[in-house]
């Protein structure tokens, strides 16, 4: 099933995960997911595919991945040989006047998590990357660190952090990318229909005629390709729109609902709230307290 993963970042001021390592089926369940704040995704070791936006990319050794809020991804790795990866997941208001004093990086850091990125990936890293310290610092501080000086560790990590992938951002964006040529995924073709026809009713029969596969072939292929059904890809879909529309407009949540083709609503509360963890109301509370508090770090 495609969720939303709560990293419960409305109680903490950062997430941060340095190697951790699985192997074998334990490593992902497979589904699309998604985060409430910005993720950085560094892969040490490990090789397998991750699906995001409609496309297909390899995941493989030296590669940073960047999710933005509630973007839903897939990634599958190959179960035999070991996953060792980096994690960093914010929620980017809380950091974004610590930015304030350098705008040309501010600029990034905003580009990074409020802008449609053409590639969201990074490869070829080096392990000697100046980011690379950043982690192992920022790892052997944690045990002893005081939680009233986290917010200020924090913010440092990542102005640090962005300032040194800034230029290896910029070198990607400037020229053609060096890496591993992107493969096409079997599921692309659907997904991108998905995303054309997710707020109207699923109808498989109109979605197969158009696609030129029989039902059975369509949803066989999706559930192999990505590990959920493409029912459950599009609850996921549409929840990641009503997150968009109660943290920018003022709609009520019945629009909202209807917005993303549920018009019952309490059938989307309780579609929301089980995925969610709390209302599309409380959502929306808890949001605009974080903007809210965001605004007073800002002016102290």
């Amino acid at each position: 099933m495609s969720y939303v993963q709560n990293i419960r970042l409305n109680e903490i001021s950062l997430y941060f995960a340095y190697q951790r390592t699985t192997i074998g089926h334990e490593q992902f369940k497979g589904t699309f997911h998604a985060h409430q704040g910005v993720e950085i995704l560094i892969v040490h070791e490990g090789h397998g595919t991750l699906i995001v936006d409609q496309k297909s990319y390899e995941m493989t050794s030296g590669m940073l991945c960047v999710f933005q809020p509630y973007q839903l991804h897939h990634i599958q790795m190959d179960p035999e040989t070991p996953f060792v990866r980096s994690i960093v997941q914010f929620e980017p208001a809380l950091y974004e006047s610590y930015f304030s004093h350098w705008p040309r990086l501010l600029a990034f850091f905003k580009h990074i998590h409020t802008n449609k990125l053409t590639d969201p990936c990074l490869y070829e890293l080096s392990e000697l990357d100046q980011f690379h310290a950043l982690f192992q610092s920022l790892e052997a501080k944690l045990p002893s660190l005081n939680k009233k000086d986290e917010l200020e560790e924090y913010s440092l990590f990542l102005v640090a952090f962005f300032r040194s992938i800034m230029p290896l951002w910029e070198q990607r964006e400037g020229q053609i990318r060096t890496g591993p040529t992107r493969k096409t995924h079997q599921a692309e073709r659907i997904l991108s229909w998905l995303e054309e026809h997710y707020t109207e009713p699923l109808r498989l029969e109109l979605m197969s005629a158009e696609l030129h596969l029989s039902p059975y072939h369509l949803s066989h292929l999706f559930t192999e390709c990505t590990g959920t059904s493409i029912s459950d890809y599009v609850t996921a879909r549409r929840l990641k729109q009503a997150v968009l529309l109660l943290t920018s407009t003022d709609q009520t949540v019945a629009r909202i609902g209807e917005a993303i083709g549920v018009t019952n609503c309490s059938y989307f509360c309780k579609m929301f709230k089980s995925q969610i963890g709390v209302t599309p109301h409380q959502y929306r509370k808890q949001f605009q307290k974080q903007q809210l508090a965001a605004s007073l770090i800002a002016t102290q």
